[in-house]
């Protein structure tokens, strides 16, 4: 959408208009009941449906037997089909989250689930830095959004030999743009590399653990929990990337030259 805007400068005053970023409630449905309600970009919803799913642990995409977008005044509904029984079991353990934007653990009702065992991943992948710089050099190609907005996170996959992303998503929510990108590659991200915009933060290690994710590039830091937990997924961390640097925190052996 675009907004008006007056653009101030030490010479003078302009009007004009500015590409913004939609955020609007995003809710999502299992048997037409409401599980979580987040804060997100409305693009690429099927794929947040299936990554979101499968990352908080409600259904893996093969449980997933349909997927409708509802529009409502304000906002959207994902309403899910589950497979028999799926949706009993899901309500079960319901958490009845609501996200706001920078949300990653709202409505987590205990420490123990804030902090739960992570996914061990394996895989022996492994990368050259020159893929990981000619990933960071290409990822704002891809965010054709954020290009037009400056607002918002981007997540995408290098496959290990490749020559370019095959998938990048964006979202207002980091968490949200890394549900994305999982739901487009099927929840399964073992031969290659995640490349994240944002912080890394310990939800962002423990969604690429569950779609067995070896390596996570990030542009900004991660958390001194964020590592911890990538130590312990047996992840390999790599944050503060830069084109000219950046930064290996955890199981630096997968990278050629490192070990």
């Amino acid at each position: 959408m675009k907004a008006s805007r007056l653009v101030v400068s030490r010479d003078g005053a302009a009007d004009g208009a500015r590409a913004i970023a939609e955020e609007v409630p995003v809710a999502f449905t299992y048997g037409r009941v409401t599980y979580a309600v987040m804060m997100a970009t409305p693009a690429d919803l099927e794929d947040f449906a299936y990554g979101f799913s499968f990352t908080e642990g409600v259904a893996r995409p093969d449980e997933i037997t349909g997927v409708e977008i509802v529009e409502h005044p304000k906002g959207v509904e994902l309403r899910m089909t589950l497979c028999d029984g799926r949706d009993v079991a899901m309500m079960n353990r319901r958490r009845k989250l609501a996200g706001p934007v920078g949300c990653g653990l709202c409505g987590v009702e205990s420490l123990e689930a804030a902090i739960a065992p992570v996914r061990r991943v394996e895989s022996d992948i492994r990368i050259g830095r020159e893929e990981i710089f000619a990933g960071l050099a290409r990822i704002g190609a891809h965010q054709t959004l954020n290009a037009e907005t400056r607002a918002v996170h981007g997540a995408g996959f290098w496959p290990l030999g490749a020559n370019d992303f095959t998938a990048v998503r964006e979202d207002v929510g980091r968490h949200n743009a890394l549900d994305k990108l999982c739901g487009a590659l099927d929840c399964e991200a073992s031969d290659g590399l995640v490349m994240l915009t944002s912080r890394v933060s310990i939800e962002m290690v423990q969604k690429s653990a569950a779609v067995n994710a070896a390596l996570i590039v990030a542009m900004s830091a991660p958390t001194a929990l964020a590592i911890a937990t990538a130590e312990e997924a047996g992840i390999t961390l790599v944050a503060v990337a830069r084109d000219d640097a950046f930064e290996v925190f955890t199981h630096k052996h997968r990278i050629r030259g490192l070990a």
